[in-house]
């Protein structure tokens, strides 16, 4: 069972930077497809940003493209999210979500077995 665990989130103003990181507890977590998903308060959990387990596949929402980054270092076990110019509609609970192996789509949240407890993000105007 892989355990994802997030860290990096905080208070930041408007316009500032954040990266959040997701660290998984198992190997499998190289040949396995991450997503990145957030839930503000009084609202559905909406897709962020997913990659393949080469790093290849990326996509965004369109809300964070362009501002958002995602990558991963898969000798770390680690998946990144560098959040840049942000705004305060991103304040969210960020969790990071896993699914062995390769998927076509990636942007719903059902997709992903695996799923950290999340990290609270919260932008200031």
């Amino acid at each position: 069972q892989v355990q994802l665990v997030e860290s990096g989130g905080g208070l930041v103003q408007a316009g500032g930077s954040l990266r959040l990181s997701c660290v998984a507890s198992d190997r499998s977590f190289s040949r396995s497809t991450m997503g990145w998903f957030r839930q503000a308060p009084g609202k559905e959990r909406e897709f962020v940003a997913r990659m393949n387990w080469n790093g290849g596949s990326t996509y965004y929402a369109d809300s964070v493209k362009g501002r958002f980054t995602m990558s991963r270092d898969n000798a770390k076990n680690t998946v990144y999210l560098q959040m840049n110019n942000l705004k305060p509609e991103d304040t969210a609970v960020y969790y990071c979500a896993a699914r062995y192996g390769y998927i076509v789509g990636g942007s719903t949240w059902p997709e992903y077995p695996y799923r950290g407890q999340g990290t609270q993000v919260t932008v200031s105007s």
